[in-house]
């Protein structure tokens, strides 16, 4: 990743000083030209009022100018503005600070979501006088995904914005780039993720018998198990080892123990390198969605330092010998087509045939390993928590494994494809619990939107906007799933519902993106994430959640609307969703 002496915040002042000293100096000059014009002698006082006022009437005047000009480009489109959240304080910073408050306690989109009912599936939240659109509409989203995506592609990327805020994580891997960049990066991966790779069980089957394993012996000790933490190694053990070809091993670190327990781990889990890489890596995730969700403003709350530096250097350490190995080996070994695979061959092995630019290499491997571990992760454990929560399902679910695949067999990838109410279940999870509930675009040219309300004037987009879009929020809007939207009901993909509001409109559901950016892996996390389900029921025939005080919402959530009423987590979101503090289910296990 790219480092720097200089911290964000630095670099950010001095652009900015640079930005008030330009027109400064300018007016400086202006008015001491017009005064040696006129043989008038310039008095002190005058500069200094020039000076001190020269970037603040500077920047009134764009403020007042840029909002003239958008309506005008507007009327020239035949379009309108996006309604605009309208706080009491400049620049919406009421608005700014009462959602980075209610964010810390609320459930998850329910700031943006309160705003949404008022002012529509589209709004401007225009902080700090910078314009950033949310939008849960489908429409819209597929101008995010099919215009944004695919038919208008090239005028909708990530951005210099999210580029800058997530570099020093990221670099210029698949998930952060654009244009040529973004082209090379897909093209050198798409090859690996084929349907004969993916269908591979013997890595899967390894950790997945692993884990079950330490889940059982906390059982027989009465104890429940964090199971976002497990399942969290077991997607890092997998992922490492199919990417890598290396193993980290988080497994074998010892597991939390419950906050009840009457005895404490004897391994140190600080001192564990994959526990110190799997937590440096999620918090460097925790940085970048600081960043994001802050603006351009992001550098000023890093003025001492980059935030994720610290994170990246553990990181670091852990990735950089595992791909130095693959290089060095690869300079020694037989020349190897690049267009054929080895049975074994990792996603490493097959980076390094096509190039030996280590940065390349190191920011790819990077984000496939985030795609590959935190997204998969996330469902698996909002999986088994909607299990837990509708025992009727877990059974119906069970049976099918049973009917299919018995008690002890592996499950092949025929015997998943046949699961229809195992993928019934995992779409449901996807729907109310997608692993990437917020995301973000930028525009390059200013567009129009189709207006949602019907004989309306479509939207106006500026320039170089930051488009979120939240398919959290639009997966779960009772007027595109129907009225019961927020209940969990798989039976809802097997049904009529799915020719009366999916065939209809498929961009109501995007868990995995769509058009050119549609994740590579989405076969292979589908077969992830039915194999550990199908391992779990084979093992256990009961799921329910110990009272962990850490994990339970307030008390006061039971008194509000929708799913924030009935919930028994509180979800939350860096770059993917997680369960805030532990997520503890006990397992009852079959005699």
């Amino acid at each position: 990743m790219s480092q720097s002496w200089v911290s964000p915040g630095v670099a950010y002042l001095a652009r900015g000083l640079l930005s008030i000293v330009a027109p400064a100096a300018s007016s400086v000059i202006i008015v001491a030209r017009l005064a040696s014009l006129k043989g008038v002698r310039v008095s002190p006082w005058l500069i200094s009022a020039v000076v001190l006022g020269a970037a603040p009437l500077g920047f009134v005047a764009y403020v007042l100018v840029d909002g003239r000009s958008q309506q005008r480009k507007a009327n020239r489109l035949g379009a309108r503005l996006v309604p605009r959240v309208r706080g009491k304080w400049p620049g919406n910073l009421d608005t700014v600070v009462n959602m980075v408050l209610r964010n810390e306690n609320e459930y998850l989109g329910r700031p943006i979501e309160d705003e949404i009912k008022v002012l529509g599936p589209t709004i401007n939240l225009r902080f700090f006088w910078e314009d950033l659109i949310v939008t849960t509409e489908p429409q819209h989203i597929k101008a995010s995904f099919d215009t944004i995506l695919a038919t208008d592609f090239d005028n909708y990327v990530k951005g210099t914005k999210f580029r800058e805020a997530a570099d020093s994580v990221l670099g210029t891997g698949v998930f952060n780039s654009d244009g040529e960049i973004w082209k090379l990066h897909r093209t050198m991966t798409r090859p690996f993720f084929t349907h004969d790779r993916i269908s591979h069980f013997d890595i899967f089957d390894r950790h997945a018998d692993h884990a079950i394993a330490l889940a059982k012996e906390r059982f027989r000790a009465g104890l429940a198990v964090d199971f976002q933490d497990l399942i969290s190694r077991f997607t890092l053990d997998s992922a490492s080892e199919f990417l890598f070809g290396h193993c980290i091993d988080s497994l074998s670190a010892g597991l939390p123990y419950p906050h009840n327990a009457t005895e404490s781990t004897n391994t140190n889990q600080g001192d564990n390198a994959a526990a110190a890489f799997a937590y440096a890596f999620s918090q460097a995730q925790q940085g970048i969605n600081r960043r994001v969700s802050t603006g351009q403003t992001w550098p000023l709350t890093e003025i001492l330092a980059d935030s994720t530096a610290q994170h990246m250097k553990v990181v670091d350490a852990f990735l950089d010998p595992i791909l130095k190995d693959a290089l060095e080996k690869h300079s020694t070994a037989v020349e190897f087509n690049k267009n054929e695979f080895a049975d074994d061959q990792t996603l490493v092995d097959h980076l390094v045939n096509l190039t030996s630019d280590f940065k390349i290499i190191k920011d790819e491997t990077l984000n496939i390993l985030l795609a590959g571990r935190d997204t998969t992760a996330s469902t698996l454990t909002s999986a088994v928590y909607l299990l837990a929560m509708h025992p009727e399902f877990l059974t119906r679910l069970r049976e099918e494994i049973i009917s299919k695949v018995g008690l002890t067999r592996r499950p092949t990838y025929d015997d998943i494809k046949e699961m229809k109410y195992l993928r019934a279940v995992l779409n449901e999870t996807l729907r109310l619990f997608p692993a990437v509930p917020f995301d973000v675009r930028e525009n390059v040219h200013e567009t129009t939107w189709i207006s949602p309300e019907h004989g309306k004037k479509p939207l106006f987009i500026p320039q170089g906007t930051m488009l979120y879009y939240s398919v959290f929020l639009m997966h779960r809007r009772t007027d595109l799933w129907g009225p019961d939207a927020l209940e969990f009901d798989p039976d809802r993909w097997l049904d009529e519902r799915v020719k009366k509001y999916l065939i209809p409109n498929p961009f109501i559901f995007l868990p995995f993106n769509a058009g050119p950016r549609i994740c590579l892996g989405q076969q292979f996390a589908y077969n992830e994430m039915s194999f550990m389900i199908i391992r779990l029921l084979q093992n256990f025939f009961k799921i329910t959640l110990s009272p962990e005080p850490a994990m339970r919402p307030p008390a006061w959530w039971a008194e509000k609307d929708g799913r924030q009423a009935i919930e028994q987590f509180r979800p939350r979101n860096h770059l993917t969703l997680y369960a805030m503090a532990s997520l503890t289910p006990r397992y009852f296990t079959i005699i």
